[in-house]
Parts: C-alpha cells; structure tokens; sequence
C-alpha cells in the first residue's frame, strides 16, 4: 500500500514538472487588443486550423511575441502581415490573396468537389447499364423454367 501512495505522489510532481511557464500579462492594453485583433486574422504554423491568437504552441507564443515586438516598434498592420508572409508564406494568413501561387488553396476543395460529382455520376451510369441485362428469348425462358421444375422436383 505503501508503494502505491508513493507512486501517486511521485506521478503527480512528475505531471506538475512539466507544466509550461505561465504567459505574462500584459503590459499595455493597447498593444495586447491589436495584437490579438492581428493574430485572428493569421494561421497557427503548428495547429494549421487554430488562428494564431487561440494557439498554445510553443510558435505561436513565438510568433505572438514577434508581432509585439512589431507593434511596439510602430509598425502598420499591413507592414506585420507582410514580414510575417515574407518569412512564412502566404499560408501563414487565413485569407490568403488570389494569386496564380494560392489558386490550389482557393479553388482546390472546389475541384475536388466537381472531381467526386463526376465520379459519382459515371458510377451511377455504369450501374444503370448493368441493370439493363438482355431479355431472354422464348428458347432461353422455356430452358429457364425447365431448369426451375427440375430443382423444384429435387426437393
């Protein structure tokens, strides 16, 4: 019994080992709102579907850091996106520009879309035709149905 309360214990100052360092707080209002109302606007590099401001990566408390630094130094809003894009590409934005180098991302799940439509439909075509089987003719009904008695009367 002992052994087990020692264990717990020893869990337990293992799980509290590896807590991350707690994220100060801010030191100017100001700064934080723009910071926060520019990290929704870009992509958590790590997470890929968490916006910046909501990821707790280890990046994402980086790039956050990165961008209050900018936004200290005066910087415009438009200025941070663009050293963020020219370090990260254009996939670090969640509303990436239509560009000949973003068109996968605007119009790939569209492609995808009318890909699996016309998949679907060629299917269906194909079974319409397998469901057309021949009509059989006299002879081959009347061999049908002998075939049929003869199964019958074997029971």
């Amino acid at each position: 019994m002992k052994f087990l309360i020692t264990l717990f214990f020893a869990l337990q100052c293992a799980i509290g080992a590896h807590a991350n360092e707690a994220v100060p707080l801010a030191e100017d209002p100001v700064v934080e709102q723009r910071l926060i109302i520019i990290a929704e606007e870009l992509r958590c590099l790590v997470c890929q579907n968490e916006s910046l401001a909501g990821s707790r990566a280890d990046l994402a408390n980086d790039l956050r850091r990165e961008v209050r630094t900018l936004i200290k130094a005066g910087k415009s809003d438009a200025e941070i996106k663009e050293y963020l894009v020219s370090r990260y590409g254009d996939f670090v934005l969640y509303r990436p520009p239509v560009k000949p180098t973003t068109w996968l991302l605007w119009f790939g799940p569209l492609l995808l879309l009318i890909g699996a439509i016309g998949l679907l439909i060629s299917i269906i075509k194909r079974n319409q035709k397998d469901k057309n089987s021949p009509v059989l003719d006299a002879a081959q009904r009347a061999k049908a149905q002998a075939l049929l008695q003869e199964t019958d009367s074997s029971k």
